[in-house]
């Protein structure tokens, strides 16, 4: 079992490609290499490869802080999970279970109106966790910059402390603790756990 993350930039017209096409290629960059395990296509489509799927729906969280953090940008992602029975050395030529699943569910995002979600195997699973997920976008679709910012931070850096983390931004503690606060950081990092656990659990 693998996962595929397909996305694309919301808003991209509004924005100059210079002030979010760097900062997409390093987020990407930090899964693989291209063109073999992300790459960027239509201008601001993408598709990312993540071996092991359990790290899918992290990865598309600090995708999505990464986007964030350029206003008035955000990002839609659909994570297939599955297999790939035909592997080529570009990520788009690939195909299998995966690739077809975060496809269709890509296709379907804007009719369902949710910028964030999941097809897998399991049904049952994608319906519990699809549900989490409309309802963490809730708070993630109307992160502000900053707020973008230091969860993107704190995602890059798991170990650091808010102190650490604040003297990275130049802030306050107190400063990162509220931004995070605001984000509503810990909630969403229990999304992931729910996401992680279930999946375990069915792999």
């Amino acid at each position: 079992m693998i996962s595929v993350i397909t996305g694309d930039i919301v808003n991209s017209r509004k924005s100059l490609p210079e002030n979010w096409l760097g900062l997409l290629k390093s987020e990407l960059n930090t899964h693989g290499e291209t063109p073999a395990e992300w790459e960027i296509y239509g201008g601001d489509s993408f598709q990312l490869l993540v071996k092991d799927p359990i790290q899918a729906l992290l990865a598309t969280i600090r995708i999505k802080a990464t986007i964030r953090t350029i206003k008035p940008l955000d990002v839609r992602l659909a994570i297939g999970i599955g297999e790939m029975t035909f592997q080529s050395s570009k990520i788009t030529e690939c195909n299998g279970s995966a690739f077809v699943s975060s496809g269709e569910k890509y296709n379907a995002l804007k009719k369902e109106r949710q910028n964030l979600a999941i097809k897998s195997p399991w049904p049952g699973f994608d319906t519990t966790l699809n549900l989490c997920l409309r309802l963490g976008l809730i708070v993630m679709d109307r992160w502000p910059v900053n707020a973008a910012e230091v969860v993107r931070l704190a995602l890059l850096n798991p170990d650091a402390s808010q102190s650490e983390l604040g003297s990275m931004l130049e802030k306050r503690q107190n400063t990162v603790s509220t931004r995070l606060a605001r984000a509503h950081f810990d909630e969403v990092m229990e999304i992931n756990e729910l996401y992680k656990n279930s999946l375990k659990e069915l792999l």
